[in-house]
């Protein structure tokens, strides 16, 4: 009798421990998905097409995990083409392996075939996303990361009573995959997509009376809202009418809290905001429209959906908002400079001051010949006027075999060739194919000034860094001026981001250490420029102590 009060006393302290001090017992856990890619038959827009799916849904599953969890997802390839997964903004320290981007880390999972992806999230804690990472195929491969922070460890805001992810994309009638080779082949422009989508609903449109997405609240409650941009090519507005949001986080990290009416996200980034539910019962208009400050065809569809309130009557009338001009630049400017990383104790700001490496990166459009397309040229793009031509072996893989031939290592750090690079455009406006990359010291702090260029037209590049966060210190409409413009930077509170907007007609500074070895994409996350080749690739070296050298291969890893 007296062991088993003992054993209950024991199991009641063990219980009461567990109930103070959650943490203690579990630190983390190993988390494993099973993505499978399917086709399915999916029908908007009052037409029906089969798309690529992860596990036959629209957007794809939500990953969840915590701070310090190590994910397992294996993807099977049930489709009819080559896949890979990018788990975007993840920052994959010592897995570089397991980053997903077609070519550059790993050759695609063939159809039939199957591919482990294993990474632990370190450091990080927020709304990030997941995508296919080969051809256009992401247009509906993609769907939301949600990692939690630590137990015991709270938000650094009020607490929200429920959390809701809002994913935001393109659609197309047409197959996109069809769409793509159709632009390369003729050397011109993609067509555009047909809608823009709401959680997968475009909402109604004209000659289709479909039904849009519903976010349902109650009256008094605060909501986390999650809103991810993994349309291919277009900046959008997301607004709801008569509500304010305010945003906390952006790409997985905090920010200084601020309200707005109007979130602006490019593709590849995400913003995490709260909303108050603390207005009348009814129904009030969400919008989500495009951005294009260039006279440049886009989707100019917006889409619309309704927030609800609980206890709303059927047939209420929906509150209305208006919708912010297609080329609304000072909009964009004021969200992007409201942005400020949150510089706390527990979540620094620890930006480089002082730098080993110092990028001036050219972005932008040019022309190249083209005998076979339809008038003798076609549109490329490129970084210094390097227009990146993909291999056919993996990069990470011809780096850790040495294998040779696969890519060279004279990426230039600045232009080859100086202009105006906002006003008029040099008479060549060829640029040169290569796969060059650039080198990186481990542990280097590497400055890069990314400047759009008016070759053809200025227009706006959301960059996508893989494998590290790095901080914007700094944008500008015009040339960058090195001795003016470095004298602005934001050294002390700057946005941490791991997707960043060059401005039309300007540039944009980012900082950040390469304490990550491996090759990490640096890229145009528009689609249509990645294809044409805005795109390069940084090789970062091993250090010299404990988990400071890139691993080898899983045993796995697609054959090419």
């Amino acid at each position: 009798m007296l062991a088993k009060m003992k054993f209950s006393s024991r199991i009641q302290v063990i219980l009461l421990v567990a109930f103070i001090y959650p943490a203690l017992m579990v630190e983390s856990l190993v988390r494993h998905y099973n993505f499978r890619v399917v086709l399915k038959s999916t029908t908007k827009l009052c037409s029906s097409k089969a798309i690529l799916t992860v596990n036959g849904k629209f957007p794809g599953p939500t990953l969840y995990a915590r701070e310090d969890d190590t994910v397992i997802i294996r993807v099977t390839n049930h489709g009819n083409r080559n896949v890979t997964i990018h788990w975007h903004g993840v920052k994959q320290l010592g897995t570089c392996w397991a980053d997903g981007p077609a070519y550059i880390t790993q050759c695609p999972i063939q159809p039939g075939q199957n591919f482990i992806y294993k990474f632990t999230i370190t450091g990080q804690r927020g709304t990030l996303l997941w995508h296919a990472h080969d051809s256009w195929l992401r247009a509906t491969l993609h769907g939301a990361i949600v990692i939690l922070p630590k137990l015991g460890t709270p938000y650094p805001f009020p607490t929200p009573q429920k959390e809701r992810i809002i994913i935001l994309s393109e659609w197309w009638k047409s197959d996109v995959e069809a769409v793509v080779d159709e632009s390369t082949q003729s050397g011109l422009p993609p067509n555009i997509s047909d809608a823009h989508t709401i959680n997968g609903h475009p909402g109604p449109a004209p000659g289709c009376s479909s039904q849009g997405f519903t976010l349902h609240v109650e009256s008094g409650k605060t909501y986390l809202l999650r809103i991810i941009n993994a349309a291919l090519n277009d900046d959008l507005f997301f607004k709801i009418a008569r509500h304010n949001l305010t945003v906390v986080e952006v790409d997985a990290s905090y920010t200084k809290p601020f309200q707005t009416d109007t979130i602006f996200i490019s593709p590849g980034q995400t913003t995490t905001a709260l909303l108050e539910a603390n207005k009348d019962i009814g129904n009030y208009l969400i919008s989500v429209s495009p951005f294009m400050d260039a006279p440049i065809g886009i989707d100019n569809f917006t889409s619309i959906a309704t927030l609800r309130y609980k206890h709303t009557p059927r047939n209420s009338t929906t509150f209305l908002t208006s919708i912010p001009p297609q080329n609304a630049t000072p909009l964009t400017a004021t969200f992007i400079d409201s942005l400020r990383s949150l510089d706390s104790k527990l979540y620094p700001a620890n930006v480089p001051l002082t730098i080993d490496h110092s990028l001036f990166l050219t972005v932008g459009v040019g022309i190249n010949p083209c005998d076979t397309c339809v008038n003798g040229s076609k549109l490329v793009a490129s970084v210094n006027n390097v227009s990146f031509v993909m291999p056919t072996i993996a990069l990470l893989q011809a780096y850790y075999y040495n294998i040779k031939g696969v890519y060279t290592l004279d990426f230039p750090p600045k232009p080859p060739n100086p202009f105006d690079y906002t006003g008029t455009p040099p008479v060549n406006v060829q640029a040169a194919n290569g796969t060059k990359l650039y080198r990186l010291g481990y542990n280097s702090t590497v400055q890069i000034v990314l400047q759009d260029i008016a070759i053809i037209l200025p227009e706006s590049h959301p960059t996508h860094l893989h494998g590290f966060n790095f901080f914007v210190v700094g944008t500008g409409l015009g040339n960058f001026d090195p001795d003016k413009d470095t004298k602005t930077f934001n050294l002390v509170d700057p946005v941490e981001r791991n997707t960043v907007s060059v401005p039309t007609g300007g540039w944009t500074a980012i900082r950040f250490r390469a304490d990550n070895p491996g090759i990490w994409f640096l890229h145009c996350h528009l689609e249509v420029h990645t294809t044409w080749g805005l795109k390069m690739a940084f090789l970062v070296d091993n250090g010299e102590g404990p988990n400071e050298s890139l691993t080898p291969p899983p045993s796995d890893l697609p054959a090419c």
